[in-house]
């Protein structure tokens, strides 16, 4: 029925068939972003904690995520929808994603520069305050820099490999790349947990947990996005011409990777 519906298709446009996720995703994240807010502030609802709604919340989103995004699957690998003009306009996407992260990140960063090079009197007018022991740039902060760099290594190799049709190859770079991935998170967090400073000891510990927490949830995300890339390459799903999921991944992660840097040198290495 597919092959038939594509060869009477007179466009190679992709006309999304009517799908009820988006709405559902909608009341998912808002029953979540409610949950959050009465966690926070401690209220109850109708005689239970507020609380409750953020796990349902979280698990409606997740279920949500998983169900739209085997209908794109389903979509661009068995239907042939994804055609080369509606790759291009995923790859727009993709982008324009990317450079709304750039700005998310920006945000973190002003903040962070406006405290260090404008040090106000309340801290002493020094930066970093006097009060506050800053990681050593060249121990875990250098090891998991070294971490990502291999990584972004790993997942080209992995890239490359599947443009070559070695499946083989794409496996092990992609299972070498979550690995990776996975090891900077558990370095990180063991950084967070010897931190001779708290979350809210002052502009220092605010910014430095902003920017590099932040980051590290894009690590996790990056993680299990590529994590998925790796069990559809081992399923057959991408071909050498036909990867889009796979650059779209790649991309997040070169991005990580990228923004990595930029914390080390700036809030690890020179803030210190």
């Amino acid at each position: 029925m597919a092959q038939a519906h594509a060869e009477t298709r007179k466009h190679p446009y992709h006309l999304v068939d009517p799908s009820p996720w988006p709405i559902i995703g909608a009341i998912a994240a808002g029953t979540m972003a409610g949950g959050a807010v009465l966690y926070m502030h401690e209220i109850s609802l109708f005689g239970a904690p507020g609380w409750i709604l953020l796990p349902v919340g979280a698990l409606l989103v997740l279920a949500t995520m998983a169900v739209w995004w085997r209908d794109v699957i389903m979509e661009a690998t068995y239907q042939g929808h994804h055609t080369p003009v509606v790759q291009i306009g995923l790859r727009y996407g993709m982008a324009l994603f990317i450079a709304s992260e750039v700005m998310f990140f920006a945000a973190f960063f002003w903040a962070y520069f406006d405290a260090s090079l404008y040090p106000k009197e309340a801290i002493g007018a020094v930066w970093p305050p006097a009060t506050i022991q800053p990681f050593d740039p060249f121990e875990l902060p250098l090891l998991n820099t070294l971490i990502l760099l291999t990584s972004g290594v790993t997942v080209t190799w992995a890239h490359h490999a599947l443009r070559e049709g070695d499946r083989g190859g794409t496996l092990l770079g992609l299972g070498l790349t979550v690995l990776l991935g996975a090891t900077f998170t558990g370095v990180q967090a063991y950084e967070y947990s010897h931190a001779a400073f708290g979350f809210k000891e002052g502009i220092y510990p605010s910014t430095f947990f902003m920017a590099t927490g932040f980051h590290g949830f894009h690590v996790i995300i990056g993680t299990i996005f590529l994590t998925v890339c790796w069990f559809r390459a081992y399923k057959g799903h991408f071909t050498p011409n036909h990867h889009f999921g796979f650059e779209a991944a790649a991309w997040y992660w070169h991005f990580v990777d990228v923004v990595w840097l930029f914390l080390f040198v700036c809030i690890y290495w020179w803030g210190s």
